[in-house]
């Protein structure tokens, strides 16, 4: 979803590929392997052989190409409750002028996760998440007042409805201690870091290491999995949306989360009642999708918005942020 640079012109539907991201073609077995990861990041390379049919070198050799070329990565996400972040809104801003340098700009602010480049009304669609409410405000404020930017109309989250990465119950862990958050840290940086490895970086033993690693797993502290670019599975057209709905949430919520083109969705507050991305394999499935939607009783208007390139979507606080003026960082997840 971000540029490939040298290339021609990517088509505007397209997302783009990430700087200094080596081309990949995956096949059938490689797209297995993914889905094995995207749902357990960890799976020993035996079990991951087991389940794909290959032997384990074969395995190995297919999960570090992939992992070299930077189509995919395997890394922790953790609960945002755990990091204190209970707060969260996304904003679509439009902008005096170019948007990119100033996209890059928001993408510098640790409170952004994610930003975009669209096209539609706002030329900058970003997430925002904060240590509560006040310090939301504070964040919303700070971008009102960049150089550049025009308009702010901000969608506070009220509830989480469907996230690929984002686990959905709170965590059940006991509270947590300074090995868990350095445990934390390393596997936000590589999911797959051996025990042994992950135990020389934090100071403990082994078997200490993975423990405390699952208790964290298991507990849903985290999740590790892998985050691959869309396009590569064939699903590579993107779209944001905004819904109006005439009554209540809920069942207009369980119904659009329950479609499989629908990746992410949030209730909220502001100018709509629901936001959330389309994931689709083609333009005419995203129309499509799109047409349905606003075909379901008690929706009364869908705005929409194409990804033109991501900027930034790093979920690990502990990852630094893109100077104002870098490169695009890499797209793996749920654009809005």
């Amino acid at each position: 979803m971000t540029p490939d640079p040298g290339a021609a012109a990517p088509r505007a539907d397209t997302p783009k590929e990430p700087r200094g991201t080596a081309q990949v073609d995956l096949d059938h077995t490689d797209l297995t392997v993914v889905r094995e990861l995207q749902t357990d990041g960890r799976l020993t390379y035996e079990t991951l052989a087991q389940r794909v049919g290959l032997s384990r070198p074969a395995t190995r050799a297919r999960v570090q190409r992939m992992l070299d070329s930077g189509a995919v990565r395997v890394v922790a996400i953790v609960h945002p409750a755990v990091r204190g972040l209970t707060a969260s809104a996304h904003l679509s801003i439009d902008t005096h002028g170019a948007a990119g340098p100033v996209a890059r700009t928001i993408a510098a602010m640790p409170q952004a996760p994610f930003v975009t480049l669209t096209a539609g009304q706002r030329a900058i669609m970003t997430e925002l998440r904060t240590e509560g409410f006040a310090e939301l405000d504070r964040a919303i404020e700070r971008v009102r007042t960049l150089p550049g930017v025009r308009t702010v109309d901000p969608l506070i989250t009220t509830r989480q409805l469907k996230d690929p990465y984002l686990l959905p119950d709170p965590p059940a862990a006991a509270e947590l201690d300074e090995l868990d958050r350095r445990i934390l840290d390393e596997l936000e940086r590589d999911g797959r870091l051996p025990f042994a490895e992950l135990a020389d970086r934090v100071g403990l033993s082994a078997g200490a290491t993975r423990s405390r690693t699952l208790r964290l797993l298991d507990g849903g502290v985290a999740k590790v999995l892998a985050l691959v670019r869309p396009e590569l599975l064939g699903m590579g057209h993107l779209c944001g949306f905004a819904v109006r709905l005439d009554g209540p949430t809920d069942p207009v919520a369980e119904q659009l989360a329950s479609w499989d083109r629908v990746s992410f969705l949030s209730a909220c507050l502001g100018r709509a009642d629901l936001v959330g991305t389309i994931t689709a394999e083609s333009l005419p499935a995203l129309l499509a999708t799109l047409e349905r939607m606003r075909a379901c009783e008690q929706v009364s208007g869908v705005e929409s918005w194409l990804h033109m390139e991501l900027v930034k979507e790093r979920y690990d606080p502990g990852a630094p942020a893109p100077a104002p003026d870098a490169g695009a960082g890499t797209a793996d997840s749920h654009p809005l």
